[in-house]
Formats: C-alpha cells, structure tokens, sequence
C-alpha cells in the first residue's frame, strides 16, 4: 500500500441535510502531548468527493455574537468552502442558491468548535455564513476560486423565506454589507 492509499483511509464523511453538503471528520491521533490530525489531505478528500483544488486559505477572527453571512460568489468566481473552527465554537449554516436544486432556498446548521475536529464542506452554489457562540473563535477556511469583490453577495441573515435558527442570546453584530444583504427572493442566484 503506497503512502497516498494510507493517509487517504484518515477521515471520515458525515452526511447532512442537503446531500451536497458534508461534513468531513479527519482522524484524530492523541496522547500525552496533545494530539495531531491532517487538516487537509488532497486525496482522502477527492476520494470522499470533495474537489482537490483549494487557492486561498481565509482565517477570521470574531467575538461572541458577530454573524458573518450569508455570503456567496457568482460566475465565473464561484467558492466552494471548506470550514473549520481553530479556536472557540461557531453556528456555521449552508444554504442552497440552486434554483433547479429541488432543495433550493433551504438551510442546514451545525456546531463547529475547536473541540470537534469536525469540517463543514459547502459547495459552489451554496451561500455560507456562521454566528460565533463562545467568547471568541478563529474560523478558517479554505476556497475554490479567489475572492472577487465583483462577484460577492449577500443574502440577509434574518430573510424569513429562508428561516435559519440562529442559536442567538441577543440582536447579532453584524457588518453594513450584511445588514443590507438581498432576500432570497430578490437576489441574483444560481441556475
């Protein structure tokens, strides 16, 4: 068995809701020094159907009640987004913007903390977004296509025709971009 073969046996995908949308477990190996566990391994991702080509790492840092989102990307930059939490613990949601996707309009949430090694996968198509649950939390992900300002939207957090639960003690801190984003009526999506 070649090295490849191994390091591809490591995670563990975990389905979700909306079928394009995973989350991703890798392996965790501790012991008394703490632990290790491979954040990104190129081929145990293509072989649990997630695309191999990340060009941008993003890493934002937050306090307890900022809400980033709902943000996606438009042709011909359209992100798929690996997530994953480095420090503290967010709500992280997806929601699908495929207007012939029987699932279009709906939303999926899960807890993502340092804690759990555990990723969320959301796919080009998707809007993402999260709210940060402890006293602060540094998220990181990893992109498909590079940030572009001319392609970016925003769909509002609190669009009724979406419905998302947000896990909020109080009114969220927000952005200008995001407390003008479009309702999903409204908004450019995809096809």
């Amino acid at each position: 068995m070649s090295c490849p073969e191994v390091a591809a046996c490591t995670l563990r995908v975990v389905p979700t809701t909306l079928p394009e949308v995973v989350l991703i477990e890798p392996a965790v190996f501790r012991d008394a020094r703490g632990f290790f566990l491979e954040s990104y391994n190129r081929v145990a991702l293509l072989k649990a159907g997630i695309p191999g080509v990340f060009v941008q790492d993003n890493h934002a840092h937050s306090a307890q009640g900022v809400l980033r989102g709902i943000h996606y990307q438009l042709p011909p930059h359209v992100q798929g987004k690996l997530v994953r939490v480095v420090a503290g613990e967010i709500f992280d949601v997806a929601v699908d913007l495929r207007r012939s996707s029987p699932a279009f309009g709906r939303w999926v949430g899960v807890n993502l903390s340092a804690e759990s090694p555990q990723m969320m996968w959301v796919p080009p198509g998707f809007a993402h977004g999260y709210v940060v649950l402890s006293r602060q939390a540094d998220v990181q992900y990893k992109v498909t296509d590079f940030y572009c300002p001319n392609c970016e939207r925003t769909i509002r957090w609190d669009d009724p025709s979406i419905g998302i639960n947000w896990p909020l003690l109080g009114p969220p801190h927000l952005s200008s971009k995001d407390e003008h984003g479009a309702t999903l009526v409204t908004a450019d999506v995809f096809e």
